[in-house]
């Protein structure tokens, strides 16, 4: 039978117009691509794989979520008869802290049935319990959030010859941004069989085992800068970006040795099965950037890769790398940088409307008119708490921007400013006693999630005035820990892969 995995949601689909979050199917381990599913099944005391088909849909309304699986697999082993047929909806319910900036969500099961069928024997899925609770802090440049999950899974085998009880345990962790997205499950099964040695007899056949499971799905984006191959054209190359998603897991298991139906009572089957599957990889074409003032500066790949991002969005042939950066500049690329587009809504002009009657907008600067073009994202950073004014109510956007500031909008983007201890910790850089007081936090943060570092003599000079090339190389890197030292912390630091 041909076995072809369908997937109709945006968990799996990679869409031009939205993010397809990375999101392991279910809570069994299992992996996939475009074409295949695969998991490992433990119900006989040994370890099967079974492969096939799953399809996933899901369906949202107003504060409900809810996720269907159906799956229709086989053993890989041909040399073993079976079969595995399962049906699970699982409805979450998000409840909003809007005052925190939080999100709770509750999930459980609504509806589920499951038939495996291994050679003679057959296990249906009797009953399933299963309660996930989760938290999720919703930061400007990225979401974060970690769950819990309790369930129990009771089989019956060959309807009244005995039965299975999964106990299910663990959690996982994950995050969501615009440059990629990891949801790494740590979850253990503890399995207990009770069965007759056949249909009406007395004898019964009793056994114990674990399951580690760790299994990560993760999907990043990352750019490629690559030559023009034709040497008479009007530019030289561009950045692709690449839209990757892989899914591996590991189950680590304990069981009895068995001997047919008998379990081993002097010897246990301890073992690791890994699993991997990768996407087919989507590929986009970037602008190119055409600065003239570029060829053979420090910064250019920097420049080159934010404008190609429309990080940047200069008209003009010369980008000027060595002059102060504003601080309406980078609040504004900032802002571009995690994708945090501030919604643009005209409003409709009316002739019944009196100007009386009209909601005058309230700028939060004295210094920023509503009419600005740049408004809307100067309103949209100040609303997420990037930045503020100064005592005077003023934002001071044409003031050269300050090493200090620019760490302090970058950790406030990831919600990191509450990361640093006491007041009392030590810093380290040489010139940390001028460090402003309101910037220690995040430039103590900064160097400990390696977003910034000293220069040769160990100082951080947080009161220089940045260039333009300067802000763009500390942005680029902002860009690379939202792309790759999160997955490397959700994913690889946690199962060890």
């Amino acid at each position: 039978m041909k076995k072809i995995i369908a997937i109709f949601i945006a968990l799996i689909i990679l869409s031009t117009s939205n993010i397809s979050w990375a999101k392991p199917i279910d809570f069994s381990g299992g992996v996939n691509n475009e074409y295949i599913y695969e998991e490992v099944v433990f119900l006989t005391g040994e370890p099967i794989k079974f492969v096939g088909e799953v399809k996933v849909t899901e369906k949202e309304k107003d504060n409900e979520i809810t996720v269907s699986y159906k799956f229709e697999l086989e053993p890989e082993d041909k040399t073993i008869s079976g079969s595995l047929k399962r049906t699970i909806n699982y409805v979450t319910t998000l409840t909003s802290k809007n005052d925190k900036g939080q999100t709770i969500g509750q999930t459980e099961v609504t509806k589920y049935s499951e038939k495996i069928k291994i050679n003679d024997d057959e296990y249906e899925l009797a009953n399933y319990q299963f309660s996930r609770s989760e938290v999720i802090d919703e930061r400007p440049a990225s979401d974060f959030y970690s769950g819990s999950i309790k369930a129990r899974k009771y089989y019956t085998i060959n309807k009244n010859q005995g039965s299975v009880t999964v106990d299910i345990t663990g959690g996982d962790v994950g995050y969501e941004n615009f440059w990629g997205s990891t949801d790494t499950q740590l979850i253990t099964y503890i399995i207990a069989s009770t069965r007759s040695t056949a249909q009406g007899s007395n004898d019964v056949i009793t056994w114990e085992g674990t399951v580690d499971l760790q299994v990560s799905d993760s999907l990043t984006k990352n750019l490629r800068y690559s030559d023009n191959q034709a040497n008479l054209s009007s530019f030289d190359g561009g950045y692709i970006k690449t839209t990757s998603r892989e899914l591996v897991s590991r189950y680590q298991y304990n069981l009895p040795k068995m001997d047919g139906l008998e379990p081993n009572s002097k010897t246990r089957n301890r073992g690791t099965i890994n699993l991997s599957k990768s996407m087919v990889p989507k590929v986009e074409r970037l602008v190119v950037p055409k600065f003239r003032d570029l060829g053979g500066h420090w910064a250019e790949s920097y420049i080159s890769k934010l404008y190609s991002l429309e990080v940047f969005d200069e008209t003009s042939q010369f980008f000027t790398p060595d002059i102060p950066m504003t601080r309406l500049e980078f609040t504004k690329a900032v802002m571009k940088a995690c994708n945090i587009r501030p919604t643009l809504t005209e409003e409709k002009k009316s002739s019944r409307l009196s100007r009386k009657n009209k909601v005058v907008e309230i700028s939060p600067f004295l210094d920023i008119s509503t009419e600005d073009e740049n408004y809307p994202y100067i309103k949209e950073a100040f609303e997420k708490g990037l930045i503020f004014g100064d005592i005077s109510g003023n934002f001071r956007p044409n003031d050269s921007l300050t090493k200090a500031e620019a760490i302090s909008i970058l950790i406030r983007a990831l919600g990191f400013e509450n990361r640093a201890p006491a007041p009392g910790y030590y810093l380290t850089f040489s010139d940390s006693s001028q460090i402003p007081s309101w910037a220690k936090d995040s430039i103590y943060v900064a160097r400990e999630i390696g977003l910034v570092q000293g220069d040769n003599a160990n100082k951080i000079s947080p009161n220089k005035k940045m260039t333009r090339a300067e802000a763009s190389a500390m942005l680029v890197r902002f860009l690379e820990f939202l792309e790759k030292d999160l997955q490397r912390d959700y994913r690889e630091n946690i199962i060890n892969y």
